[in-house]
C-alpha cells in the first residue's frame, strides 16, 4: 500500500488499511462496496478521501468525485449532477432509463421519475461506466448534498456490491444525509497522543513544549486543530479555540480562520465570499476582472498566501478545507452577502434555478415577479423528482409574496412538497405557521395532507387525521383533477392508518363511505384491518394477484398500502420488502423496516432484534416519533417472546404513556397482550388468562383488535392450564365459526394449534398431528416451538415415548431463540419423563450422529460422514443412550422413529414427521 506523506493522514494507518483492502477487492473483481467515513468536522475525512482517490488512480481505476456545499442542499440532484452528468453524456442505455436520468438532471422535460426507477437508471450507467474498468466515487462533505442526490447515492449503495466500484462518502457525525443509511462504517475518532505529537512537530518543529502541550490540550486531538492553531493569533496557544463546552467542534474550527479572513483585503475577501456562495460553479476570472485597478491576479495570490483558499489547474478557487468556506459565510454581514448573491446571479442564465436561489436570497422587500418566477421553478424541480429541494423555493415564493392568499398558498405547497421530499422538519415549521392562517379556498385536501403527515408522524397525534381528512376526502371525490396524482388514496391511506390505530368510528364510517371509490388494493387494505375476523378472508390469497396488476408509474404510491395490507395476515415475505427497496424516502423505507421486523418476530429471526432499536434511534434522529414509537413496540414483543419480565416494563414505561395519550389502543391493546405471553413463558397461567380475557373475552373475536389470532391462541392456552376447559373450547368454536383460517396461513396454523391444545384427550394426539400438517407450519418457528411443547407435555404425562422426541425440538428451538424461560419449560418437562435429568436434551451433533446410527451406520461409517474418529463417536452415543432411556442401537432407532417399544401400558406410537411436524 503507497504511503502518503500528507500530515494529515498520520494516525490513520488502520483506516488507510481498510480503504486499501477495500480498492484492492474492486480491482480483483471480487466485489463492490461502499463505506462511509463518519466523523467530527476536520477530523480527517478529507485528507483519507483525497488519499483513497489518489490510490484508485495509482491502481488504474475511474475516479468520480462530488462534494456537498454549504448553501447548496436547496438545488435539487446537485451533488447527482456533478458525477453523472459526464457519464450521461457518455452512455449508450437504453432511453427510457436516460430519459430518467435528463428528466432528473433538468436536461429535458417529462414525467416525474420514481425513486426506484431513478436509481435503476442511474445504477445501469454506472454499470455501463464500470465495465471499461472499475470505478471509485468519492463523495464529500454528505451533510451538505441535497436530499435528492443523498436518496438517489443511498440506493447505490444498498447494491454497489455487484458492480466493480467502490462508494465512499464522508459525512459528520449528525450528518442527515446519510441517516438512514445501512452503511459499512469507519468512524474517525481523535487521534491518539503520540500521532498528535507527530503531526504537530512535522506542522510547527521550532514550537516549544510548553506552547506544544498547550496546543496539543487545546486540540483534543482533531488533525485540523492541530494544523492550524499554530497560525491562530501569532502562534500563541489559548487563543484560538472557543472552549469546547460552549461552541460545537465546527463551530470552535471555524474560529481557526477568522483572523486569516479578517487580514485580507477589501478585495479578496468580496472574492472569496463570491466563492463561498457560488458553490461548484465559479467564474474567478470575472470576478477579478469586475474589480478596481487591474489587482486580479495580486488579490487570488493574496488569498493562497493566507493558506485559506488555493487556485486550482481549471482556475476555481478552492476552500483549503469546507469549514474556512463556513467562516467566510459567518463573519459577512447579510448586506455584503445579498450584494454578492446580486452579482452571482447576474452571471447566470435567467432559467437557471441558482440565479433564482440567488435573486431569492438577495431580494429583502416583496416582490411578486421573483414570487412568480421562484413558485414556478420550485413545481419543475418537485415534477424531476426535487420535492425536497421545490419546497425551498415554494417557501422563498411565499415570503416574497405581496396577495396574503397567495402566500398562504405557496406555503401550503411548500409543506406538501417538504413532506414529498421527506422533510419532515421543515414540514413541521410550516405546518406551525400554516395553523395561524386561514386556509384559502381549493387548498383544504393540500392542507391536510401537510398537518396530518405531521401529527401522526412528528407529534403521535391522531386527532386531527379525523377532524380533517373526512371532509378533504368528501372534496375530492367530487372533483375531476387532483392537486397532484395519488392524493386522494394517500390521504385514505393516512385515515386508513390513524383509524387502525385508534379504532375511532369517524375514521371507519369515512373509509367505507369512500371504499368504492378506491383502487382495489385500497379497498383489499381495507378489508384486511377493518374487522380482520369478520373481513380478512382470503386477503392473504388475493394480495399477490392485486400486488402484481400494479403499474411500475404506479408503484411507489402503493408501496404503502401493500405493505400494510400484507402485515395485517402476516405475509409481508421478503420478496415484497426487497420490491420496495429501491424506493428512497424514509417514509417507504421505514414502512419496509417496520414490516420486516414484525415479521423476524414472527419467523423466529430473533437475532434481528436489536435492529428495532437501531431503527427507533434513526426515526428519532429524523423526527418521526410515531415510528420510533412502533419500532420500540415490535421489540417489545421480542422480549416478551423471551420472557423478559423487566425489559418489557422497561419498554411499557417508555412507550405507554405516548401511546396512551395518543389513544393508540394498537399499542396499548398489545402491550397488555404481551404481558399475558411474558406471564406464560414464566408458567402464570391464572394471570395470563386474566390478561387476555381483557382483550377477547372467551368465545368472542372482538371488531377493534388487529392481530386478534396472537392473543387468541395465548388465551386457549391459560385457558387450558387452568381448568377453563369450557372457555377454551368455546374460543375455538367461534373461531372456526369467523372461518378465521381463511384469512391467511398463520391464522389457520394458530386456529389449528388451538384446536388441538383445547381437544379431548381422545381426540388430541390427532388434533397435534393435523395442527404440524397445516401448510408452512415451519414459517412460524416459535409458535411452532411452544405447539411442541404442549404436545410434548401432554405426551409425557400419558407416558408416551415420543415425549422426548418433541419436547427435545422445542428446546432446541426455544434454545436457539434465546427463549430463556421456555427452554426452562422443556427442561423441566424433559426431567420429569425422565430423560433429562442430569444428561439434558441432546446436543445438535449428537442429533446427527444418533440420526445416522438410526439408518443402520457403524461407527466407523458415521465418523467419515461427520469427519469424526469412531473413538469420538463412541463417547458421543455412551451420552446418546441415557438421554433417550435406551440401551441400544436398535433402541435409538425405535426412539427416534417413535415405533411402539413393547412397553406394557404404552400407546402405539406415530412416525415421527407425524410427532413432531416440520423442522423450521
Amino acid at each position: 500500500m503507497s504511503r502518503s506523506d500528507d500530515a494529515r493522514l498520520l494516525g490513520r494507518e488502520r483506516e488507510q488499511e481498510l480503504l486499501a483492502d477495500a480498492l484492492d477487492g474492486v480491482v480483483a473483481g471480487k466485489r463492490g462496496a461502499a463505506i462511509v467515513l463518519r466523523g467530527e468536522a476536520g477530523i480527517g475525512k478529507t485528507a483519507l478521501l483525497s488519499w483513497v482517490k489518489s490510490e484508485a488512480r495509482r491502481r488504474g481505476l475511474g475516479v468520480l468525485g462530488a462534494a456537498g456545499a454549504v448553501g447548496e442542499s436547496e438545488l435539487a440532484f446537485g451533488v447527482f449532477h456533478q458525477v453523472f452528468w459526464p457519464l450521461v453524456r457518455h452512455s449508450s442505455v437504453a432511453s427510457p432509463q436516460r430519459g430518467a436520468l435528463e428528466c432528473a438532471l433538468g436536461l429535458r422535460e417529462g414525467p416525474k421519475p420514481d425513486g426506484a426507477a431513478l436509481g435503476a437508471s442511474a445504477w445501469s450507467v454506472l454499470a455501463e461506466a464500470a465495465r471499461e474498468r472499475p470505478l471509485l466515487l468519492a463523495l464529500d462533505d454528505l451533510h451538505w448534498a441535497d436530499e435528492s442526490s443523498a436518496a438517489v447515492f443511498a440506493f447505490l449503495h444498498r447494491r454497489v456490491s455487484a458492480l466493480p466500484a467502490l462508494v465512499i462518502g464522508a459525512t459528520r457525525e449528525d450528518g442527515r444525509g446519510l441517516t438512514w443509511w445501512m452503511e459499512d462504517e469507519i468512524r474517525l475518532g481523535a487521534l491518539e497522543l503520540a500521532a498528535a505529537e507527530a503531526l504537530l512537530r512535522r506542522r510547527s518543529p521550532a514550537m516549544t513544549a510548553a506552547m506544544a502541550g498547550s496546543v496539543l490540550a487545546e486540540a483534543a486531538g482533531n488533525p485540523l486543530a492541530l494544523l492550524e492553531l499554530p497560525m491562530a493569533d501569532g502562534g500563541e496557544p489559548g487563543g484560538g479555540l472557543a472552549a469546547p463546552a460552549q461552541t460545537s467542534p465546527a463551530h470552535r474550527l471555524e474560529n481557526l480562520f477568522d483572523d486569516r479572513i479578517r487580514a485580507l483585503s477589501e478585495e479578496a475577501a468580496h472574492v472569496l465570499l463570491l466563492a463561498a456562495l457560488a458553490g461548484q460553479e465559479q467564474d474567478t476570472t470575472a470576478w477579478t476582472t469586475a474589480l478596481p485597478g487591474t489587482r486580479g491576479d495580486e488579490v487570488l495570490s493574496d488569498i493562497e498566501a493566507s493558506e485559506l483558499a488555493y487556485v486550482d489547474a481549471s482556475g476555481a478557487l478552492l476552500f483549503r478545507h469546507p469549514l474556512v468556506r463556513s467562516a467566510v459565510l459567518s463573519l459577512s454581514s447579510p448586506e455584503r452577502q445579498r450584494a454578492a448573491r446580486r452579482i452571482l446571479a447576474d452571471g447566470l442564465e435567467a432559467d437557471d434555478p441558482r440565479r433564482l436561489v440567488h435573486e431569492s436570497m438577495a431580494a429583502i422587500l416583496p416582490d411578486a415577479s421573483l414570487a412568480a418566477r421562484l413558485e414556478d421553478a420550485g413545481r419543475r424541480i418537485a415534477a424531476r423528482g426535487g420535492d425536497a429541494e421545490g419546497a425551498v423555493l415554494m417557501d422563498r415564493a411565499a415570503a416574497l409574496s405581496t396577495d396574503p392568499a397567495a402566500h398562504t398558498r405557496r406555503l401550503i405547497w411548500a409543506a406538501v412538497m417538504a413532506a414529498r421530499g421527506g422533510r419532515l422538519s421543515h414540514t413541521a415549521a410550516l405546518v406551525e405557521e400554516l395553523k395561524r392562517r386561514p386556509v384559502p379556498e381549493g387548498c383544504g385536501p393540500l392542507f391536510a395532507y401537510a398537518v396530518v403527515y405531521v401529527d401522526q408522524s412528528h407529534q403521535v397525534d391522531f386527532a386531527s387525521s379525523f377532524t380533517l381528512l373526512p371532509d378533504a376526502l368528501d372534496v375530492l371525490m367530487e372533483s375531476e383533477v387532483e392537486p397532484f396524482e395519488g392524493l386522494t388514496e394517500q390521504l385514505y391511506f393516512k385515515l386508513l392508518l390513524a383509524s387502525v390505530y385508534t379504532d375511532d368510528s369517524r375514521g371507519w364510517r369515512a373509509l367505507a363511505k369512500h371504499a368504492n371509490g378506491m383502487s382495489p388494493l385500497a379497498r383489499l387494505s381495507r378489508d384486511a384491518w377493518s374487522d380482520p375476523a369478520r373481513t380478512a378472508h382470503g386477503v392473504a390469497r388475493v394480495l399477490g394477484g392485486v400486488a402484481a396488476a400494479i403499474s411500475g408509474r404506479r408503484e411507489a404510491s402503493a408501496a404503502w398500502f401493500l405493505l400494510w395490507t400484507a402485515s395485517a395476515v402476516d405475509a409481508a415475505d421478503e420478496a415484497l420488502c426487497l420490491r420496495f427497496s429501491g424506493e428512497h424516502g424514509y417514509a417507504t423505507q421505514g414502512s419496509i423496516a417496520k414490516a420486516r421486523l414484525y415479521q423476524d418476530f414472527l419467523r423466529g429471526r430473533w437475532e434481528r432484534a436489536d435492529l428495532c432499536l437501531h431503527e427507533a434511534e434513526t426515526a428519532e434522529r429524523l423526527g418521526y416519533h410515531c415510528n420510533a414509537l412502533l419500532f420500540r413496540h415490535y421489540h417489545a414483543h421480542f422480549l416478551a417472546g423471551r420472557g423478559d419480565e423487566r425489559g418489557l416494563r422497561e419498554v411499557e414505561a417508555r412507550i405507554g404513556p405516548v401511546a396512551e395519550a395518543a389513544g393508540m389502543r394498537f399499542v396499548t391493546d398489545h402491550l397488555l397482550h404481551l404481558r399475558g405471553l411474558v406471564a406464560l413463558a414464566h408458567g402464570r397461567y391464572e394471570e395470563a388468562y386474566l390478561l387476555c380475557e381483557r382483550l377477547m373475552p372467551p368465545g368472542v373475536l372482538p371488531r377493534g383488535l388487529p392481530w386478534f389470532h396472537l392473543p387468541f391462541f395465548d388465551l386457549v392456552v391459560a385457558a387450558m392450564h387452568t381448568g377453563r376447559r369450557a372457555e377454551a373450547a368455546a374460543h375455538v368454536r367461534a373461531a372456526r365459526a369467523a372461518r378465521m383460517a381463511e384469512i391467511s396461513g398463520h391464522h389457520a396454523f394458530l386456529l389449528a394449534a388451538a384446536a388441538a391444545v383445547a381437544a379431548p384427550d381422545e381426540e388430541a394426539d390427532a388434533c397435534y398431528h393435523a395442527a404440524y400438517q397445516v401448510p408452512g407450519a415451519s414459517t412460524w418457528a416459535f409458535s411452532l416451538a411452544r405447539l411442541r411443547l404442549e404436545h410434548g407435555s401432554w405426551l409425557r404425562r400419558r407416558r408416551r415415548a415420543e415425549s422426548r422426541v418433541v419436547l427435545n425440538l422445542a428446546h432446541e428451538e426455544f434454545r436457539r431463540l434465546g427463549a430463556g424461560p421456555w427452554v426452562e419449560r422443556c427442561e423441566e418437562e424433559l426431567t420429569a419423563e425422565g430423560s433429562a435429568g442430569g444428561e439434558g436434551p441432546l446436543t445438535g451433533q449428537e442429533r446427527r450422529i444418533a440420526q445416522l446410527v438410526a439408518k443402520g451406520m457403524t461407527n466407523k461409517e458415521v465418523g467419515r460422514a461427520l469427519r469424526l474418529s469412531p473413538r469420538t463417536v463412541a463417547a458421543h452415543l455412551y451420552k446418546i443412550f441415557p438421554k433417550l432411556g435406551v440401551t441400544s442401537r436398535a433402541g435409538i432407532a425405535q426412539a427416534l422413529a417413535g415405533e411402539p417399544d413393547g412397553l406394557p401400558g404404552r400407546a402405539p406410537a406415530v412416525p415421527v414427521a407425524e410427532v413432531t411436524g416440520p423442522r423450521p
